[in-house]
């Protein structure tokens, strides 16, 4: 034990900045979760739905530019996802919400692979409800 306690003296700043991301990626994912869920249209996820490719009508830069950002925060809320399965927060949503907006070939089969397990449908389901959203189909 005297090694852990050594470390973490040892490492506090390190320790303090972990909580400080800590409780703010929570307050993010408590308000940014939920926001991007209740945003989803209900059919999102629901067979023979036809996704087209994001931002094709912008010029090849900007669309460029555009899919660069969104994959960046989309890897962002997957990693703060994962670490919210240890951390407070919302975990799984938040890795969700990630997946959503990453631009990668099948996404939309993993994405409804996902959402159809009964915990995650059910949270998310019970968020769209709060917001008076109808379910999500899957």
């Amino acid at each position: 034990m005297d090694v852990v306690t050594d470390w973490a003296q040892a490492h506090s700043q390190l320790i303090e900045w972990l909580i400080v991301i800590s409780a703010f990626m929570f307050v993010a994912s408590v308000v940014a979760v939920p926001w991007l869920l209740v945003r989803i249209p209900h059919d999102y996820f629901g067979p023979g739905r036809d996704h087209h490719t994001p931002f094709a009508d912008r010029h090849p830069i900007v669309r460029g530019a555009l899919l660069a950002l969104r994959n960046v925060l989309g890897v962002v809320l997957i990693a703060a996802g994962l670490a919210m399965l240890v951390l407070p927060g919302q975990g799984i949503l938040t890795i969700l919400a990630g997946l959503i907006l990453l631009h990668f070939p099948r996404k939309h089969e993993l994405m409804r692979w996902i959402v159809s397990r009964p915990p995650v449908l059910s949270s998310a389901n019970w968020v769209r409800h709060r917001a008076g959203r109808p379910p999500l189909i899957v």
